[in-house]
């Protein structure tokens, strides 16, 4: 499956739940759609690829792994709140909800673009010393990720569904250490199955790990950190407990910080 075909799927997927959900007025497709076009874009590329290397069906699982864990955690959290305010204004706006919806299918797609490589290739373009250590890197890259996305997100769900905690900000487990250790963790992995995929990549195709610079970028810089952090200082800002968490805790990496002062 070539890297606009993948697009065209990404498309396509994200625009039949997008009508689903501006016909329904509902918010309960939107988590679950973009962890479901990972999976079946990882799927697709597998099954249409050139020729065979293990890592080709590595990645895959890594990407099916990934995608079954955030979407089934963010199904469960949808079901509960019932419904996702940042959609508030743009939930009866069709085009500015479509919008949404059309930049998913391109992150989707840019994030995937080092896996899309990977299957595209037919040969190995660097060494086979090179493949297995970027082979054992990446994979200890997407565990680390993985299971620190995963364990970060369990935390603050058992935290929030505590009727005690309603109110107060995550500031337990990994949320001790960091304010977004589950980003952290996205990042990792996403960055693991790039690294997995490099040694397919060659030429033009090295354009392909974009995907992992532009997760980075989004998460850490324009829909992810930033929009949490004015959230949480609208919500807790003048809470003292607040003013000390945020100034003795690293914003991304969940490990102890010693002496005070602010965030990375």
């Amino acid at each position: 499956m070539n890297i606009l075909t993948a697009l065209l799927a990404s498309a396509a997927i994200n625009g039949f739940f997008f009508f689903l959900a501006a016909r329904m007025k509902t918010d309960v497709f939107t988590d679950i759609t973009y962890s479901l076009t990972f999976a079946v874009l990882a799927v697709l590329g597998f099954v249409f690829r050139k020729g065979f290397h293990p890592e080709q069906a590595i990645v895959m699982i890594f990407v099916l792994l990934w995608a079954a864990r955030l979407g089934s955690y963010l199904f469960r959290r949808i079901l509960k709140t019932g419904v996702d305010h940042r959609f508030d204004a743009m939930r009866d706006k069709p085009s500015e909800f479509g919008k949404f919806w059309a930049l998913q299918a391109v992150t989707v797609w840019i994030v995937m673009l080092p896996a899309l490589g990977l299957y595209g290739a037919e040969s190995i373009a660097a060494g086979e010393f090179l493949q297995r250590i970027l082979l054992v890197a990446g994979s200890v890259l997407w565990i680390s990720g993985f299971l620190i996305e995963a364990v970060a997100d369990g935390q603050k769900y058992a935290f929030k569904n505590k009727p005690e905690n309603a109110g107060k900000f995550m500031n337990q487990g990994l949320w001790k250490h960091a304010r977004h250790p589950n980003y952290f963790g996205e990042i990792l992995a996403w960055w693991g199955v790039a690294l997995v995929a490099l040694p397919f990549l060659s030429g033009w195709r090295l354009l392909y790990m974009a995907g992992p610079v532009f997760i980075t970028v989004l998460l850490l810089f324009v829909s992810g950190v930033p929009l949490l952090e004015k959230s949480w200082e609208e919500k807790w800002g003048g809470d003292p407990a607040f003013r000390e968490y945020k100034a003795s805790t690293r914003l991304r990496v969940p490990l102890p910080k010693k002496g005070g002062g602010g965030g990375e």
